[in-house]
């Protein structure tokens, strides 16, 4: 009996030993850290981790499982700085506020988590919704559903009446007065109050609405909406608890002061003026365009009974000039992270991001950088995401050209990986 129980320790351990690693054979890979492709390379991957990146197509031993993605282009998985995971654009949408439960929302927010990941987004920063987002969040990393990795704001932090009020357009039995717990503040110390709340209810990161916008039920989508001492409250109180800060942002006074109040990343930027640009880049701000969301409220706009009046004019108004203020931003040297505000526009098209990028002038290279290394290091994820390299998390994506040769190859991805694990093959 003595004997028998060895055998089967000594069998388990020699299994241990020689787990199965997988074994990537990539035509070329995409190096983020420097901007350039590497012919003929193996990844092995071990685990929910990268092992070793080797030259040629190699095999590993009997047990081990190979890939074949000679005739694809690998690259890390994309990170996308601005979604919002719970809902899309919808000519029900707003209605739907008051029919909908958390539980309606939940099951579907899980459809679009899983179209986001396949189509290579493998990280999503989610800048809000109504605290579903954390849940789904939860349960992506616990395993129980498909679907990106998510930093997530929860609710989103507005002013009364402001662009992420959510009372908004309602009637006035159910117009009462929302508060910090909400995410409503109308100063400093409700500031406070409402970040410690994000923290308290699981969110990652704050998001605030620094101007008016073009989704709400609101007439003004561009005007200041935080007084500066609001915005020092949450930027200061964000930092003490370890959270990124985002704010929203169409007018370029509400900008201006989210940017001198420390606020890390400004979402769309679409009226930002030459010397709010020269701002950015004195602060080390970085600009998440969001060019795909202009696109989509213009386009809905134009339909028939899709959005509200008041909705529809502002998304006639702002929507069509984002893909320009992008290019004036970029060539002025203003620091770009890849954002696409899917959920206005649809999940699973995030990749048509790249493509609007680069035809408004930037080199697709940059491009790529913008959803990969410079996501990774303002989510202070840069030693485990971002770049395909040994030690690093295994988000590994392909598609079936250079994009430097076709952009439009990234917005039809053909395998997917996130943490060692195949999705999508």
């Amino acid at each position: 009996m003595k004997a028998r129980i060895t055998f089967f320790i000594v069998m388990i351990c020699t299994l241990q030993t020689f787990a199965q690693d997988m074994y990537l054979q990539c035509g070329e890979i995409f190096d983020s850290e420097s901007g350039t492709f590497l012919t003929e390379r193996t990844i092995v991957v071990s685990g929910n981790k990268i092992k070793s990146i080797e030259k040629g197509f190699v095999s590993g031993k009997d047990m081990d499982n190979i890939v074949d993605l000679q005739s694809k282009t690998v690259l890390p998985g994309f990170i996308d700085m601005h979604v919002h995971i719970e809902g899309e654009s919808s000519p029900s949408q707003y209605l739907d506020r008051f029919t909908k439960n958390d539980v309606d929302v939940a099951f579907q927010s899980t459809v679009y988590a899983k179209r986001t990941l396949m189509a290579g987004f493998t990280t999503v920063r989610d800048l809000g919704g109504s605290g579903v987002n954390i849940a789904l969040g939860k349960a992506i990393s616990k395993g129980i559903v498909i679907g990106p990795r998510i930093f997530t704001a929860g609710k989103a932090i507005a002013t009364t009446g402001g662009h992420a009020d959510p009372t908004n357009g309602v009637r006035k039995e159910l117009m009462h007065d929302p508060g910090p717990k909400e995410g409503v503040v109308n100063s400093p110390e409700d500031a406070r109050k409402a970040v410690r709340q994000r923290y308290k209810n699981g969110a990652d990161v704050i998001k605030i609405t620094a101007t008016g916008g073009v989704m709400s039920v609101a007439k003004n989508g561009q005007n200041p909406q935080f007084t500066a001492a609001e915005l020092k409250a949450i930027v200061e109180t964000a930092k003490d608890y370890g959270m990124l800060t985002a704010a929203h942002a169409h007018g370029d006074e509400g900008m201006r002061r989210a940017i001198v109040a420390g606020i890390q990343t400004i979402e769309h930027g679409t009226l930002m003026e030459e010397s709010t640009m020269e701002l950015m880049i004195q602060y080390n701000t970085y600009l998440v365009p969001t060019i795909s969301a202009g696109k989509a409220a213009a386009a809905m706009a134009d339909i028939p009974n899709f959005l509200p009046a008041v909705v529809a004019k502002k998304a006639k108004e702002i929507g069509p000039i984002s893909e320009k203020n992008f290019k004036r931003a970029y060539e002025k040297g203003v620091p770009i992270a890849f954002g696409t505000d899917a959920g206005v526009s649809p999940h699973g098209d995030n990749g048509k991001e790249f493509t609007y990028m680069h035809e408004a002038g930037m080199p697709v290279v940059l491009a790529l950088q913008s959803a990969m290394t410079a996501p990774a290091k303002l989510l202070g994820m840069d030693k485990e995401l971002g770049i395909l390299k040994a030690g690093y998390l295994a988000d590994i994506v392909a598609v079936d050209e250079n994009p430097v040769n076709n952009v439009r190859t990234l917005e039809s991805v053909s395998f997917v990986m996130k943490e060692g694990k195949v999705y999508k093959e």
